[in-house]
């Protein structure tokens, strides 16, 4: 495994990131844990979570069944940097939250990281996410609070993920007057086939020092080979929801099938190409990786290892352009 600093930060972490969405909904408590163990014995030490894991009626369970893994003992939670999120209504399935039990108020802040310390069992996270932009509560109050928890050691850095450029600047430099360190990281949507991140988030946090976590580098399966996956009928993760529909767009498919094509004329599983493609991409800390099974984790551990090329990486460009550089791209 390589390593990589987060941000402008002292912390070490592992270059891919291991996403465990799956845990709970898709992939049991066993085999869970066993996913973890891998991905640690592999090397990775950078796991990512969020309080509203688990979904419906069981939001919180992932969190939960990382806690277990880490009251396992040998080592677990010292050799992991646990980051997790908050921001969403932590009521059940289609129930409404009760006034000040979501978004990013100092209160629900407060509540939501104490709850997840309390099904994480641990007494700290190392990376406390903002799920999404509250616009409602000012970002002086939503920095007294991390204050105050950074102070007490319940957080030892903050990071932000789906918020726009200028909410970076906002967030960081609103920090910067209170003299706190601000965001060190931005997890957003980015993969070969999404590039608009390249457009203002990026460059911001190029910036201000926060490395860029992507999350969806597959693109829901559409980047993993999903049409010679439906060819062959089945195994391994194929594209869903808004990828499998936008398979049915002529100019879509075509593209994906010049991907693969591509992918296979150079010997590579077009999954491994789209994770080293992240990771060749500057200010990338690393992807989010969120196997269902052992398999899938091995498989994207290759990435680690794959060095494109200069040919190769063009040849991608031509693929899948990104939208040019900012503000030119934009402004003229």
């Amino acid at each position: 495994m390589r390593y990589t600093q987060l941000g402008r930060t002292g912390l070490k972490v592992s270059r891919l990131v291991l996403g465990t969405m799956n845990f709970g909904p898709q992939t049991d408590e066993a085999d869970s844990h066993a996913i973890m163990d891998a991905a640690l014995d592999a090397g990775v030490n950078f796991f990512d979570t969020a309080n509203v894991y688990g979904w419906g009626d069981n939001k919180g369970r992932t969190e939960e069944i990382i806690g277990s893994w880490f009251a396992k003992g040998e080592g677990r939670r010292d050799k992991t940097i646990l980051a997790t999120k908050g921001y969403a209504n932590m009521a059940g399935d289609g129930a409404a939250p009760w006034p000040n039990h979501d978004k990013l108020s100092a209160v629900n802040i407060r509540r939501s990281v104490e709850a997840s310390l309390r099904r994480l069992g641990t007494d700290r996270i190392d990376l406390y996410q903002f799920h999404h932009v509250d616009r409602a509560t000012p970002w002086d109050e939503i920095w007294q609070a991390m204050d105050v928890l950074v102070q007490q050691g319940k957080v030892l850095y903050v990071g932000s993920s789906n918020h726009a450029g200028w909410h970076l600047a906002q967030a960081n430099e609103t920090a910067a007057r209170r003299g706190s360190l601000g965001l060190v990281s931005e997890q957003c949507l980015y993969n070969l086939a999404e590039r608009r991140a390249e457009m203002e988030v990026v460059p911001a946090a190029e910036s201000y020092g926060l490395g860029v976590i992507p999350w969806s580098p597959l693109h829901g399966g559409l980047l993993g080979g999903a049409l010679r996956k439906a060819r062959e009928g089945g195994g391994g993760r194929t594209a869903s929801g808004r990828a499998a529909t936008a398979l049915e767009d002529p100019a879509v498919r075509d593209r994906i099938e010049a991907y693969e094509n591509l992918a296979a004329e150079h010997g590579l599983e077009p999954g491994e190409v789209a994770l080293a493609w992240l990771l060749s991409r500057p200010g990338v800390t690393g992807p989010i990786v969120g196997p269902r099974t052992a398999d899938q984790l091995s498989s994207a551990l290759r990435a680690v290892e794959l060095d494109l090329g200069d040919a190769l990486l063009a040849s991608l460009d031509e693929i899948f352009p990104g939208p040019g550089p900012s503000p030119e791209a934009f402004a003229w």
